[in-house]
C-alpha cells in the first residue's frame, strides 16, 4: 500500500510544472498545427507540428512555443540554451541595477534630553545621507497621551534639524499611541 501511495505522489509531482519561466520546448509542444518564426526573425507561416518540429532540426535549433494562448499557437525556431543565457544575464543586469530603499526608525520621547536629541538627529542624518529613509516615532506612555502637542513639537523639531539631508511629504501622523513622521533623503541636485 505504501508503494501504490507513493507512485501516485510520484505522478502527481511529475505533472505539476516547477517553473512557471521555463517555456516548452521540442517534444513538450502539444498543438496539431502552430505558426513558425525562423532562425532569422522571418515568418515561415502555419505548419503542421512535425514539419516545424524537422525544420528547426535541420537547422540545429530548437522550436520553441513563445505564444500558447495564440491561435494557433506560435513557435519559434532559436537556440533555447542561448536564449536562457540571455534572459538570466539581463535579469542579474537588471538585479545590479535595482536600488533597495530602507527605512530605518529613530525612537524619540516627549522628555528627550538635548544631548539624546541631537544623537538621533545625527544618527538619521548618516541613514539619510546613505539613501535611507527615516522614520521618527515618539511613543506616548500613560498621561502623555493628553499632551500630544509637546510630541508634535519634539516631532517638529527633529523634522527641523533634518531639513538640509531629508524631507517629509507629509505632516506626523498619529496612529494609537504613536505620533510618526517619515523622512526622504533629499536627492543631490535638487
Amino acid at each position: 500500500m505504501c508503494t501504490a501511495f507513493a507512485v501516485c505522489i510520484f505522478c502527481f509531482l511529475e505533472d505539476t510544472a516547477i517553473s512557471t519561466k521555463d517555456l516548452l520546448i521540442n517534444e513538450e509542444i502539444r498543438a496539431k498545427e502552430v505558426r513558425v518564426i525562423g532562425v532569422n526573425q522571418e515568418q515561415l507561416g502555419v505548419m503542421s507540428l512535425e514539419k516545424a518540429r524537422e525544420y528547426a532540426y535541420g537547422n540545429d535549433v530548437d522550436l520553441v512555443l513563445i505564444a500558447p494562448n495564440a491561435e494557433p499557437p506560435v513557435c519559434r525556431a532559436m537556440d533555447y540554451g542561448k536564449y536562457c543565457f540571455e534572459r538570466d544575464k539581463r535579469e542579474k543586469e537588471a538585479k545590479k541595477k535595482q536600488q533597495i530603499v530602507k527605512v530605518k526608525e529613530v525612537q524619540l520621547s516627549c522628555r528627550i534630553d538635548t544631548h539624546d536629541f541631537e544623537t538621533r538627529v545625527n544618527q538619521a542624518k548618516k541613514f539619510l545621507s546613505g539613501g535611507d529613509k527615516v522614520k521618527a516615532v515618539i511613543r506616548f506612555k500613560g498621561r502623555e497621551m493628553a499632551h500630544q502637542d509637546i510630541g508634535r513639537e519634539v516631532i517638529e523639531k527633529f523634522r527641523d534639524a533634518c531639513r538640509e539631508v531629508g524631507s517629509s511629504d507629509k505632516g506626523p501622523v498619529l496612529d494609537g499611541r504613536f505620533l510618526s513622521v517619515l523622512l526622504s533623503p533629499i536627492k543631490p541636485g535638487k
